[in-house]
């Protein structure tokens, strides 16, 4: 599974490799290697494609000379160099470059960027190989000036035609767009803090980034995140294995790893088989929540949902709604009351997970059932829960509310519920997400699902899951309780908390990418659309093991 690593550690990583046998000069070649054949893909159907590199003088712009000269030699596309500094012949992948005879320009040499400028805007692929892992922030000098320049001459036809289409027809918009080069960023986009997400206001924002042996964490937080476009791995020919990989407790969840934990189905099997989830959920002003929650049970596969909701909510939904059982909690009409709780604890033994919090509001009678209940549940309980939505928001005022939690939990907060959690701001959770994940998960002892663009898992013995969309479909009322159904959902099937929090995740995720491929934009998704694609996000996973 590709790892998640810091900066340093990276670094470690590459003098394990090369101390293994697998050498610095072997690694370079098979980065560049990686980039060229994603490039040729690019270029393929274009016999006269231009590419631009932007060589900086580390092993970034070495990667970036390999993959040129490789372009060059595979393709009928008229590569260009654009040096940062000179290099001497000493340096053998320039030597291979120069060689080749291929052009090489130096930014010392065009003091006012025309010729950078013409380079990248008469391109149909930029490669940008100036600063990798080891940039320092901010850019300063020739590196700043490269950069800012190459921007402006990626976006300047853009900007000039940007506004004319309202002036043409808004309801047919003109054809003809001023073309751009797709920009490919060697390992991170530069001007990227590669550990912290840190972002130059220089930076060069990338279509896509091909990253290398494994991820940096600063490619997953923003405003950096932004700028990575769609990610790549190459792993270089590093094994898996290697000790100082095998160690790190941070994952990139990819489609390969979801697949494996897709709880196994059997043709001899009854609704018994595949589990029992009850959701309690629901009051007068979020009636849907309670579709939204169970219906993504019902889409993970488990066999039986059963629905625990005030009056007002069953008698609305349940004419209508076919599937779920129902239990029709006592007290108010339109919330969860104490008087629930009772009902509640009575049913909780014959099922296989529990969710409690979708569209409960926040009432102090709910706040008070939810009280009770958790004092009810000894910390050695077998129930697996999710704790998602309001149930967060009136957990977090509840004093040393984590001493009550049993220990097969997931949290699932978004930023301003893990605020209230933490008893910060947002800002501060938005800071550094690992770290907190990390020091929470330890301290709550729970499986806590950090909602928001690269969603972070994180277990209590330390594994970190990062998901691998950022794709805001999913900022729409509802979501979140699609995701605390399916997490439920793939519990109730006998997966364990973080895997439950790994899959579902990945499933919720990936159903928004499809959604929104679907409607052909992401601002028009709701969470119905999600809904609607799980089946299909199940689909592509199933089809990876047949």
């Amino acid at each position: 599974m590709p790892k998640v690593v810091s900066v340093d550690t990276m670094r470690q990583v590459e003098a394990a490799a090369d101390a293994s046998g697998l050498s610095y000069a072997t690694l370079m070649d098979n980065a560049g290697r990686a980039i060229t054949s994603r490039v040729l893909e690019l270029i393929q159907d274009r016999s006269d494609a231009r590419i631009t590199v932007l060589v900086g003088s580390g092993n970034n712009g070495g990667d970036g000379l390999v993959a040129g000269r490789l372009i060059a030699e595979q393709s009928m596309a008229l590569v260009r160099f654009y040096l940062l500094k000179e290099r001497d012949l000493d340096d053998v992948n320039f030597k291979a470059v120069h060689d080749a005879r291929l052009f090489v320009a130096y930014a010392s040499h065009d003091r006012d960027g025309r010729l950078l400028r013409n380079l990248v805007a008469s391109s149909d692929v930029l490669i940008d190989a100036l600063f990798g892992i080891g940039v320092r922030l901010p850019l300063r000098d020739d590196a700043a000036r490269v950069l800012r320049l190459a921007r402006r001459a990626v976006n300047s036809d853009t900007e000039l035609l940007h506004h004319q289409d309202a002036l043409i027809d808004p309801t047919h918009p003109h054809p003809i767009r001023p073309a751009r080069p797709t920009i490919i960023a060697v390992d991170c986009p530069s001007g990227l803090n590669c550990d912290t997400g840190e972002l130059d206001q220089q930076a060069l924002w990338a279509d896509e980034t091909i990253t290398f042996i494994a991820a940096k964490p600063g490619l997953f937080e923003f405003p950096g995140a932004a700028a990575v476009g769609r990610l790549w791995l190459a792993t270089c020919g590093v094994p898996a294995d290697l000790p100082e990989l095998k160690g790190e407790l941070s994952t990139l969840v990819d489609g390969a790893m979801a697949a494996d934990l897709l709880p196994a189905r059997s043709a001899n099997a009854n609704k018994g088989t595949f589990g029992k989830a009850l959701i309690v959920a629901g009051s007068g002003n979020y009636v849907g929540a309670a579709v939204l929650s169970g219906m993504a049970a019902y889409r993970s596969g488990v066999g039986l949902v059963t629905i625990a909701a005030p009056p007002l909510v069953v008698q609305a939904l349940s004419s209508q709604w076919l599937e779920p059982t129902w239990i029709c909690l006592p007290g108010a009409d339109d919330h969860v009351t104490e008087e629930a709780a009772t009902s509640v604890e009575s049913e909780i033994t014959r099922y296989d997970s529990l969710v409690i919090g979708p569209g409960w509001g926040q009432h102090d009678a709910t706040r008070t059932f939810l009280t009770r209940l958790l004092t009810q549940l000894t910390p050695d309980s077998p129930v697996k829960m999710v704790i998602d939505a309001d149930a967060l928001n009136l957990l977090s005022s509840i004093p040393d509310w984590h001493k009550l939690l049993p220990r097969q939990v997931v949290l699932t907060p978004h930023p301003g519920e893990m605020a209230r959690l933490v008893g910060g701001s947002v800002a501060d959770v938005m800071r550094d997400r690992s770290s907190l994940v990390q020091e929470k998960t330890d301290e709550w002892n729970v499986t806590l699902v950090l909602k928001g663009a690269h969603t972070l898992i994180g277990s209590p013995d330390g594994r970190i899951a990062v998901l691998p969309f950022k794709n805001d479909a999913l900022a729409t009322a509802g979501t979140g309780d699609v995701l605390a159904g399916l997490i439920g959902g793939f519990m109730a099937q006998g997966l364990m908390p973080y895997d439950a929090a790994v899959l579902g995740g990945y499933v919720h995720g990936l159903a928004g990418e499809q959604a929104a491929a679907q409607q052909g934009n992401s601002r028009s998704v709701i969470a119905s659309d999600v809904l609607q694609h799980i089946g299909a996000a199940l689909t592509s996973l199933t089809n990876r093991h047949s």
